[in-house]
């Protein structure tokens, strides 16, 4: 009955604040998903055949479902959308539920990126309010922040893309930095190889196909990974500040100067961060909320800001994000401006 009432309560908020219902659907394909949305997904999802032995899962999360009902209705519309319903992962820990009873909340196609993810939060926030749960507390992260500064690094390429594809490893990528540190990834014998590869290749016929791809582009790719240093005297220095960056933790209303000062100390430019708008807009909500630069990496598919909220027992009772390549991932033909949140009523 009490979940029932927040629920109501939630809904009217939700309501008030031009969100519209709309369900997604339970079964989902799961081997779409793990193909689309990366395998973090794998390790939640409960599974099963159905009767053509095509393999279903029940939906392990309410975003995925309900872009999957976005593309599948062909929508090219700005979506403003709640639902309400269950998702089902699965747990290592006894003291997880199986089933989250979670009403959320999604914003699609709009452009107007800084207003909306304010919207969002503060939505679910009055939602929180209005149910009278008190002495929460916000943590928000921007994982597009460590996109940036890795990008303004200078560092080899394929540094950039091996640090960015596995930021959501925190563990693998501690690894990473520590090969970093030391340039222990470099293998003499496999860059002769790939001279030697490369001189052949070049006396082939360019449109030729290896492997269904021309000559020439498996050419062009070897010639970037040929002249990609394989070493670099700043080594240590860049993973220091890689490091130095991921320890930043402090009130959001302090996060442009904190920022500011970090980009100075290590001589970076300074447009690394030049746009923190969307970041300071969320102080609005509530200048306490701490913000993280190493908050955020559990969900694959976050593009940008991401946020949790706790009640006053440290439990997580809503999170949410932006997800702008989210749609493009599970079919659509470019990236679709996305960001929404969900209520956990488990814990409330």
């Amino acid at each position: 009955m009490k979940s029932e009432n927040y629920s109501k309560n939630i809904i009217k908020v939700f309501k008030k604040d031009g969100f519209v219902l709309s369900e997604p659907d339970v079964l989902l394909d799961s081997d779409y998903i793990i193909q689309r949305s990366g395998e973090n997904f794998r390790k939640l999802m409960l599974t099963f055949d159905d009767d053509t032995g095509k393999s279903m899962c029940l939906r392990p999360d309410l975003t995925v479902a309900y872009c999957i009902k976005y593309l599948k209705d062909n929508s090219k519309a700005n979506a403003k959308i709640f639902y309400s319903g269950q998702a089902y992962r699965r747990s290592n820990s006894l003291k997880d539920k199986v089933i989250n009873d979670q009403l959320g909340i999604e914003i699609l196609g709009s452009k107007n990126k800084s207003s909306d993810d304010l919207k969002i939060l503060k939505t679910i926030t009055n939602s929180i309010k209005k149910i009278k749960i008190k002495n929460t507390s916000i943590k928000v992260g921007d994982v597009s922040l460590f996109q940036k500064l890795i990008e303004s690094l200078n560092i080899p390429e394929r540094w950039k893309m091996r640090l960015k594809r596995h930021f959501w490893r925190p563990e693998y990528f501690q690894d990473l930095l520590n090969r970093l540190e030391t340039n222990s990834d470099i293998d003499p014998a496999a860059v002769n190889i790939d001279k030697k590869k490369f001189s052949e290749m070049k006396n082939l016929d360019q449109n030729n196909e290896i492997a269904n791809r021309k000559v020439s582009e498996i050419l062009s790719r070897f010639d970037r990974k040929i002249k990609d240093p394989r070493s670099f005297a700043e080594n240590k220095k860049i993973a220091g500040i890689i490091r130095e960056f991921l320890k930043i933790n402090c009130e959001i209303d302090k996060i442009e100067k904190t920022l500011i000062d970090f980009v100075k100390k290590n001589n970076l430019s300074k447009r690394v961060f030049k746009d923190l708008s969307t970041i300071t807009n969320l102080s609005k909500i509530n200048s306490k909320t701490i913000f993280s630069t190493n908050f955020g990496r559990n969900i694959e598919y976050y593009t940008g800001i991401v946020f949790e909220i706790y009640n006053s027992s440290k439990k997580e009772i809503a999170r949410g994000g932006r997800y702008d390549g989210l749609l493009k991932s599970l079919g659509s033909k470019k990236n679709i401006s996305a960001v929404g949140a969900a209520i956990n009523l488990n814990n409330l």
